[in-house]
This record gives structure tokens, sequence and C-alpha cells, in this order.
């Protein structure tokens, strides 16, 4: 590809005008810069939002989840005032197409409620439609009942993992789309062979969804243009639904609402005359269809103006352009340079339109957001975020409308955005998650199923760089829930404290810990001031936490560990992984390291009681007097909140149970054995566990994932062990029971064999078959078995009574 040197721009990286808090990489400069706010007041924050057509994946998890994370440090911990806007794009060629197929198919199936030959003849044809189109190296005529030979055998390699051309090149996007296709294309021919044997057999409403893929292009071919395209509402029935689930999706995973939220449709005379002014500037022209593109020659041949600031290697590459001007626009031989760009798009048959000076149109995807933008937060903008896969073209073209619209004429142009801060991708064991490689799990499965949580995906991402591609592998998942773990046990520890002061004296390690707090304070601040290195920061809490648990608990004084607590607290809500709590309430821990609340009464009383009866068990001397005094400590009350009932009657039923067994002078086993049935049963049915701990009391804490993890493991083998023990007992039983068997037979009848023709009085051999006298070595065998065969006989007799 041909190269060009063009000027450089004579923007300049935002100059401090006081010490900065921090650095952040910014995608401008493509380097670190010091964060200087445009105002004391307050930061502006521009952020790109979704476009609602389809639910949200775990990809955009990773663009709004660190985009939150970002957000939140910046005002909590770095404590600027903030005003957070971020879009729902709500027009553009991806919605038009999805609310426009998605409102055909409807029509055609309320139509046709049956599996009838004209359905069966129209999903035939969008069969075939689909793969011309998509899988061109397939036979033209490919039938249905023959497809899955005929992929398996045209695209063996792809299927193989390999790349289209079956070389050693890594499989890529297009391998991707390919293998999209297959799965698109087998889907129907699987629904279309089952119909052609049995379509009474076939329901309906499994035949449409299994060729809705391919009936939805098909259907739009032959209709898209023919619908009432003014009546929105087949768009917005679309985008308020996704819109509404978006926001689901958000709150599920911890993510602060927007301050503001604006939607294109809501735009539309801001839209208008931002064009209008782009217009009057001389950077955009009108083309006889009502379109009207950005004039790229002409914008830059202003002084100051630079276009693709943000990624300049991109901006003659075809595909990206392409895909920025979307799938709608027709190509007009009226531009000016390939390179420029719709920012306003006449609207044809079938797709909605506003009135427009210029006749009924649309905005074009990239002036979506420089007016919205602009609207809100004005001419200059303090940080604007998004996907990297953002940065060109929408992005840069973004840039390049604004500072038209702004334009000022001076020599080093209008700086628009101070700070561009870009996401990095996603990818889940090497594949990158798309919508249109439908390659992805969305944010609501991963969240049902188990697969991830809130907090332990925000950790993953923790752990990554904010503007580094983030590779969800195996390894990864086990690091983020070693370091949740390794913080529920941390925090655990801290809240026992708080609620059983031990009043340790100081001591050289109680100095040590205060010592690495400051120095894990000190790390963390740095880290994040160095363009939010949440990284560094995430190894500086766990290493604090490895020092604490490196010293001996009585020689750390309960202030100092509740100070690390706190501090720890603090971070990880700033951070995003404790919900809607505050930061700087000045408690301690995250949600889930304690029991419900109206446990607790009951519970730690329970505890308490288990933790004196236990110890005197074990000591041998718990008389009536002390079983007394342990539980008159505790009653519980006659009326409970209606959650709190089982665990009221957990702590009436343990007492009742240690009256019955003093009564009757019960042995100290029988205590231990109440107490390990509280453990084991009582509480761990209601999901709390009491740990047992040397020398101290239990540690009350919930039952997790680790926890039941361990007990199944237990579990398992104490079963594997019992059904080992039955195998050997039954054998046993078996091997018993043959050799008592073998005893039904008398002494005196056991050798009357053809192998012998004499025996004596007692039943013993004294000639072999041919009447030969046995030898006398012979005769001393046979006596011993003689012996052993009475004994067996004696045995048997006695078990038949």
């Amino acid at each position: 590809m041909a190269t060009t040197t063009r000027q450089q721009p004579a923007w300049k990286a935002p100059q401090p005008t006081s010490t900065p808090k921090l650095k952040v990489y910014n995608s401008l400069t493509r380097a670190k810069n010091d964060f200087v706010p445009l105002k004391e007041d307050g930061v502006t924050w521009y952020s790109c939002g979704p476009t609602v057509y389809d639910d949200a994946h775990l990809g955009h998890a990773r663009n709004y989840v660190t985009i939150d994370i970002l957000r939140r440090i910046v005002s909590n911990y770095f404590e600027y005032p903030l005003q957070f806007v971020q879009n729902v794009t709500d027009v553009d060629d991806k919605i038009i197409l999805r609310g426009r197929q998605q409102h055909l198919l409807e029509s055609f199936s309320s139509e046709h409620k049956t599996l009838d030959t004209e359905v069966v003849e129209i999903a035939t044809k969008a069969f075939n439609a689909y793969v011309q189109k998509n899988l061109p190296e397939l036979p033209a005529d490919v039938k249905p009942e023959s497809f899955d030979l005929e992929a398996n055998k045209t695209y063996k390699a792809v299927l193989a993992g390999k790349s289209l051309a079956g070389d050693n090149v890594p499989a890529g996007d297009k391998e991707a789309k390919v293998k999209m296709h297959l799965r698109t294309a087998g889907s129907a021919a699987g629904a279309l062979v089952e119909a052609a044997k049995d379509s009474k057999t076939l329901g309906v409403e499994d035949f449409y969804t299994r060729t809705q893929d391919a009936l939805l292009p098909y259907l739009d071919s032959l209709y898209g243009s023919k619908i009432d395209a003014s009546d929105h509402s087949i768009f917005t029935k679309l985008t308020q639904k996704y819109e509404a689930r978006f926001m689901e999706d958000m709150r599920n995973l911890n993510v602060l609402d927007p301050d503001v939220i604006t939607r294109v449709t809501e735009f539309g005379p801001q839209i208008i005359k931002y064009v209008e002014k782009i217009l009057d500037n001389g950077f955009a022209y009108v083309t006889s269809d009502g379109s009207i593109y950005f004039d790229i020659k002409a914008f830059e041949g202003k002084p100051g103006n630079h276009y693709a600031r943000l990624e300049p290697w991109n901006r003659n590459d075809q595909s990206l352009l392409a895909d920025g001007e979307g799938a709608l626009l027709n190509k007009s031989s009226e531009k000016k340079s390939d390179g420029d760009f719709a920012i306003w798009k006449a609207s044809k048959p079938g797709e909605p339109s506003w009135p427009s000076p210029w006749g009924p149109g649309r905005p074009g995807w990239h002036i979506e957001c420089s007016v919205m933008a602009s609207d809100v937060l004005g001419a200059n903008i303090d940080v604007h975020s998004g996907g990297i896969d953002l940065c060109f073209p929408h992005h840069d073209n973004e840039l390049a409308q604004a500072e038209a619209y702004w334009s000022t004429g001076k020599p080093e142009g209008h700086q628009w955005i101070r700070y561009f801060l870009h996401m990095g991708h996603l990818s889940i064991s090497g594949s990158k998650m798309s919508k249109s490689l439908k390659n992805f799990t969305t944010i609501r499965e991963a969240l049902s199923t188990g697969d991830f949580n809130a907090r332990g995906l925000r950790i993953i991402f923790l752990l990554g760089g904010w503007n580094q591609g983030v590779e969800i592998t195996e390894g990864l998942r086990k690091q983020a829930t070693s370091w949740e773990r390794y913080l529920d046990n941390f925090f655990r520890k801290a809240l026992d404290v708080q609620r059983h002061p031990t009043n340790h004296d100081s001591t050289d390690q109680d100095a040590k810990v205060c010592e690495a707090l400051a120095t894990a304070q000190t790390t963390l601040h740095n880290a994040l001031s160095d363009s939010f290195d949440t990284p560094s920061a995430m190894m500086a809490i766990q290493k604090l936490v490895t020092e604490y648990n490196a010293t001996d608990r009585t020689s750390v004084t309960d202030d100092t560990l509740v100070d690390v607590a706190k501090w720890i607290t603090r971070i990880v809500r700033i951070f995003g992984l404790d919900g809607t709590a505050d930061p700087n309430d000045g408690t301690i821990g995250w949600s889930g390291v304690e029991i419900p609340e109206v446990a607790k009464e009951f519970v730690f009383a329970a505890s308490r009681e288990r933790d004196e009866v236990r110890a005197h068990a074990i000591a041998k001397d718990l008389s009536d007097e002390t079983l007394d005094a342990i539980i008159s400590k505790d009653t519980a009350a006659k009326l409970q909140d209606a959650a709190a009932v089982p665990y009221a009657e957990v702590l009436t039923s343990f007492q009742e149970s240690l009256k019955e067994l003093a009564h009757r002078k019960a042995d100290p086993k029988e205590f231990l054995d109440l107490c390990d049935k509280l453990r084991d049963i009582s509480l761990w049915d209601l999901g709390i566990y009491l740990e047992d701990r040397d020398g101290l009391h239990a540690l009350v804490r919930p039952v997790d994932a680790e926890l039941r993890a361990a007990r199944e493991q237990k579990e398992e083998r104490e079963r594997v062990k019992k059904d080992a023990k039955a195998k050997r007992e039954a054998k046993e039983k078996d091997k018993a029971a043959k050799r008592l068997e073998s005893g039904k037979v008398s002494e005196k009848d056991y050798f009357r064999t053809p192998e012998y023709s004499a025996w004596d009085e007692d039943g013993l051999p004294t000639k072999d078959t041919k009447g030969e006298e046995l030898p006398k070595s012979r005769s001393k065998r046979l006596k011993k078995e003689w012996a052993q065969q009475k004994k067996l006989h004696e045995e048997w007799l006695a078990s038949q009574g």
C-alpha cells in the first residue's frame, strides 16, 4: 500500500498548570501524558455506548466494566468531580437491517403458522441464496441433503482449524466467518431435510428458529424496500428492548449508570444544525441524492487540521472504511475521494428518515457522537473513551467532524478532546468475540450459568492492563479466583478480630505490618498514578495480605489489622468490587464474607456456646452447673422476623439437645458429636460454617464454593472408601459362604469317589482305583484333608442348627 507523508498535527499534549495527580496513556499522542482537566471544578467525560440491536456479550463487558473502573478511580481515588456522558446508538445500518428483518420474519411467520409448502419453498430459496453469497466455494446447486458432505469436503482445512488456504498460517476472522456461515447454512439444511422427510413431526417454531438466519436476509431482499419505514416503531421496538436489557446487564456487572444518557433519535434537530455548520465551514459537500460527505481534502487544507490522528496508518484501509460507512449506503460516484465519509445519508425505501434541508434522510454513524458530545459537554472535552476497535474510522471521523464544526481558523486548529482512552480487546482462549461472527457469550448467559460473576469478571479485568488485550485463560481465571479467596479469608480474620478484640501489645512484627501497609499505599498510589496500572495495584494488595499472613496473629495489634483491612476495603470498593458500598464508610470487607445480618444474634450465640461446651467436654469437666452457666447467657427472643426464625430455631434446638444429654448423664463424646452436628448439618444447611481453629474460638463464615468443593471431595473420598470396604466385606462373605457350602459333605463320604476302591470305617481311602495299597505319604496327606473336611462339616452342621 502506498504511503504519503503528511503534515503532523500542530496539537500537542496538554501542558500541566500544576503538579498533576496522574499520567494517562493518551491515544492521541500514543504516549503517557500528565492528566490536567480543563477546569478545576471537574472532569468532562464522553464514552461511546452500545448499538442496541442484540444482547451485549463478554467483549462489551470488557469495555464497559473497564471504563467503569477508570471512572471510579478518577472520581473516588483522585477525587475529581466528574460528569460522565454515554450515548445509545438507536439508529444505524445494523439497527435498520435487524429491525426490518425481524419485522418481516414476524409478519411472515404470523401469516404461516404451520409448516406449509410455501414456508419450505421460501426457506429453500433462502438457503440457496445464503450459500451462494457467503460460501461461494460450494457448488451453486448444492442441495440441503448433501450440504454437510460438500461442506466438509470443500472447507476441510477451515474445519480443522487451519486457514482457508490450508497452509500453516493461523486461522483468523475470515475463517471464523466461514465457520459462522457453515453453522447457519448447516442449521437451515438440517431443518429442510427433516421437513422433507416428515413435516408433521417438525414443529413450525423449531423450523423458524433453525432457518431464521438464512430467512432474515432473504425476506429482506424480497420485501425490505416495501415496508412503511415512516412507522419508526418497527425499529424502536428493537432498540428499546435491547437498551433496557443492556442497562440491566450493566447493573448486574456493577457498572455505574451514566450521569447523562444521550440517544441519537432524540438529537435530530441538533444533528441537522451540526451538519449545516460543517457545510458552511467548507468541510463537506452535498451529492445529488441528498447525502452529505465529509471533505477530507478540504479539511486538511486548513491550518492545524489533520485527519486520522488516532490511527493514521489505517486511513487507506478499504475494509475499515467500508465497515465505517455501513452496509446500506450506496456507493456514490460523486464522492471526491474514497476516504470521504457520509455525515448525512439520504434514506432509501424501507429505511427510516427525518426531514432535512437536503430531503428525507438520517444521520451517518460518526456524526452522532460528535453532535451529542458537543451538545452536552461543549467545544472542549477532557476524556473520550471506547473500545480499541473504534479508533478508526469512528473516533478519527468524530474528531474530524467536531474540529470542522468548532473550527476557528487558528494555525493550531481546534482541540476538541484532550485525552482519548481506548480499552483493549477481550478474547477467550485466543478467539475475539464479535456480534458479526456470532461467536460470543452474552453477559446474561455467562452470569446465569455461573461461568462468571460480576466480581470475578472485574478482577480478571483489573489483573490485565486496561488498554491491553486480555485473554481469559484457565490460568487467569484461577489467578482471579485465588486473589478473591485470599481477600475473603483476610476480611474474615479482620472482622473476627473486630468482633472478638484481643488487646495484643505492639511488637516488632506489628511494626513490620505497619511498614508493609505504608509501602502498599505508596506502591498502589504510584501504580494508579501511572496510567491506571491496576495489575500492579492488585499485586500490592495481595503482597500486603501476604505480609500480614506471615506474622503470628498474637503479635499484631487489633488496631493495625483493622487499619490494614479498612484501607484494602476502601480500595476494592473504589475498584467496584463490592456493589454500591461506600468506599469511605470506614467498614471492613465486601459482600459474601459475612453471614446474613438476621442470623448473627443467634448463630454467634450458638457458636460461643458450642466453643465452651467442646472445651469442657474435651477436658471431661462439663458439670450441670457449668452447662447451665453456658446456656443461660443466650436466650432466643420469642418473636423474630420471619427471616430470622430458622437461625433462632437452630440455637433453641441446640440448647434443648444439650439439656437432654445432661439430663441422662451422657458421655462427653455425645456432647462432641452434638457439636459436630451443629457445625456439619444444622448450620451448614443454612449456608453457615463454623471453622474450628486450634486454641481459638470457631470462625463463623458463610458456606462458599470453596467449602462446598472441599466437602464434596471429602464425601467422595469417604464414599470411595466405604464402597471399597463394602466390596471387601462382600468378597469375604462370599468366600465364607463358599467355604461353608463345601462343608455339606461329611468327612466319611468326602473321599468316596472313583479315584479309590477301598476305605476304612472313617471313610479314609486305603486303596487306589486299581486296588493297590496307597503309599504312606499319600495316606498322610489325605488324612490332613480328611481332618479339614471334618471341621468344615461340623461348622456346616452348626450353621444348620
